[in-house]
């Protein structure tokens, strides 16, 4: 799991870094709000924890920003602020829990494991991946073995479809439907072309192909041959 702390007291941040990764967790860290907000928009992460009083940019106006451009990634606040009106303006902005410092740390990991659960169907939902292929719904970005890929909005959604049917055969009828919104075959060579450049983007320079053309039926993503 790869948790992003956004944290501004450098002491603070070595302790809870250190504690997270040995309970297992991978985690990255940004000492200001502006870098924590570049971060959470660029790279997709299970859990974001931020501190409330941040250089920059505060702990809620990151939250509110992210919710505003459709991020749902849970967010865990960690704030000294702990009157019931500062933890009820954390809930509001869109926090989806509230922890005041000082803290136990055995509390705060307990906190990230219930909110871990309850976000890993929209995880799942935002998140598309086969082998070394990654797709984020929320940004759109596509990346294999760690490179970025730039798609058309066609070449993406047709990619998406393609992703939630993994390992099974597309027919070109369900490519017109779920990606066109066409009920006929308007009997033109679109959806080749479209697959053309798209399998050229996906496999190329890559010794094991994703994109399989299966000859009088469809396609199908997947790893084997």
């Amino acid at each position: 799991m790869k948790l992003l702390l956004i944290e501004d007291d450098a002491e603070a941040a070595r302790f809870l870094s250190k504690g997270l990764r040995e309970s297992g967790y991978c985690v990255e860290h940004s000492l200001d709000g502006r870098d924590g907000l570049f971060r959470a928009t660029e790279e997709p992460y299970d859990l974001i924890i931020a501190d409330r009083q941040l250089p920059y940019l505060d702990g809620l106006s990151i939250i509110e920003l992210l919710r505003r451009n459709g991020n749902r990634t849970p967010v865990l606040i960690l704030s000294a602020l702990g009157t019931v009106e500062d933890r009820v303006a954390g809930l509001k902005a869109g926090s989806d829990d509230y922890l005041t410092k000082p803290f136990a740390f055995s509390e705060l990991l307990a906190r990230i494991e219930a909110l871990l659960r309850r976000g890993q169907t929209n995880t799942q939902l935002t998140r598309l991946q086969l082998a070394d292929l990654e797709v984020n719904l929320l940004s759109r970005r596509v990346q294999r073995a760690g490179r970025a890929i730039e798609l058309t909005a066609k070449e993406f959604q047709i990619l998406e479809f393609l992703l939630r049917h993994a390992g099974q055969v597309v027919t070109r009828t369900m490519l017109l439907e779920g990606v066109w919104d066409l009920h006929f075959d308007p009997q033109t060579n679109v959806i080749d072309v479209h697959m053309s450049r798209l399998r050229n983007a996906i496999d190329k320079g890559h010794t094991r192909a994703l994109v399989h053309t299966i000859r009088g039926a469809g396609y199908v993503l997947r790893e084997d041959p």
